[in-house]
């Protein structure tokens, strides 16, 4: 009996040593299991809440339906280089090239725009489609006559000045929500938070080409 007591006393460390091994082993995968999730969930809600603590937020609610074929309105007889700054998911930039535009998307998530490039690929329009990941403030938009807009109240303002210090005379800008503050626009269309303003720059900035009147000189 002695004899068979040392031996249990023996085994028994080894076998809570390889128990304890186990755990630990256990609690490593456990902990960098929790750690990887932790680090995924930060990259992809890094972009979504970034946005929301600068001092002008433009988040990222989806166009609806009615608010996509508003702007299609807009764009009718309409021709050139397109626009939208804050494309989110590419909806209103796809639904443009469908329409035979050149139309670029501005956004500041990575995860949108990558999700924008795939979705104009799969519905065949990527050749006529481009998105880029920046900030709108950071963009000059002078090369487009066409330029869609959803933003919030907070930026318009600001929006406004930059547009009509960078856009050329035969530019329509359509904004969508929400109105430019000092624009008056010359079509409305849509209701409620689908309703969709566009603004010609050669109004509010007086381009017309005015015809001068000749008066014929009267003979003495």
């Amino acid at each position: 009996p002695g004899a068979m007591s040392q031996a249990v006393a023996k085994e028994m460390p080894q076998e809570r040593g390889e128990s304890g091994s186990r755990r630990s082993s256990w609690g490593l995968l456990v902990t960098a299991g929790v750690g990887g999730t932790l680090v995924a969930l930060y990259a992809v809600a890094t972009p979504f809440v970034t946005p929301a603590l600068r001092k002008v937020c433009l988040p990222f609610v989806p166009a609806t339906a009615a608010q996509i074929q508003n702007v299609l309105k807009m764009l009718e007889n309409r021709s050139g280089s397109l626009v939208d700054i804050g494309s989110g998911d590419g909806r209103i930039v796809i639904a443009a090239a469908k329409k035979g535009f050149q139309a670029v998307g501005y956004e500041l998530n990575p995860w949108l725009v990558w999700y924008s490039r795939y979705r104009a690929w799969r519905d065949g329009v990527h050749q006529n489609t481009k998105f880029y990941i920046s900030d709108l403030w950071k963009v000059s938009f002078s090369c487009y006559t066409n330029v869609v807009v959803f933003g919030v109240p907070q930026m318009m303002p600001q929006l406004e000045k930059k547009l009509e210090d960078e856009l050329e005379c035969n530019a329509r800008i359509i904004a969508c929500r929400f109105p430019f503050p000092c624009w008056i626009p010359d079509h409305t269309t849509g209701e409620g938070i689908d309703t969709v303003w566009a603004y010609d720059l050669k109004r509010s900035r007086g381009c017309e080409t005015k015809s001068l009147e000749i008066t014929p000189e009267t003979e003495s």
